[in-house]
């Protein structure tokens, strides 16, 4: 007896209208040597990194913000930087 499976990986398809921005953006991607789809899946990916690092640098932010230590460091070194310009 033999036994068979078959295994189909379809990818999710969406249906989005574009304004004249988005056509324009998307074109250029395009004119670049990608393919629609892959011009929409590398954005969709690039932007939803780019939220996650910005989202990383605020929670780094509010970190470095709540080090007291920190911050009397970087007003000791602020001071430094200032009583070393000079004159003028």
């Amino acid at each position: 007896m033999t036994l068979c499976d078959t295994v189909i990986s379809v990818a999710e398809a969406i249906s989005v209208r574009l304004d004249e921005e988005a056509q324009r953006a998307l074109a250029r991607l395009e004119a670049t040597g990608l393919s629609r789809s892959q011009a929409i899946r590398e954005s969709l990916i690039r932007s939803a990194r780019r939220l996650e690092r910005k989202k990383d640098l605020a929670a780094e932010v509010a970190t470095l913000e709540a080090d007291d230590q920190d911050r009397a460091e970087m007003l000791e070194v602020a001071a430094l930087m200032e009583s070393l310009r000079a004159p003028g």
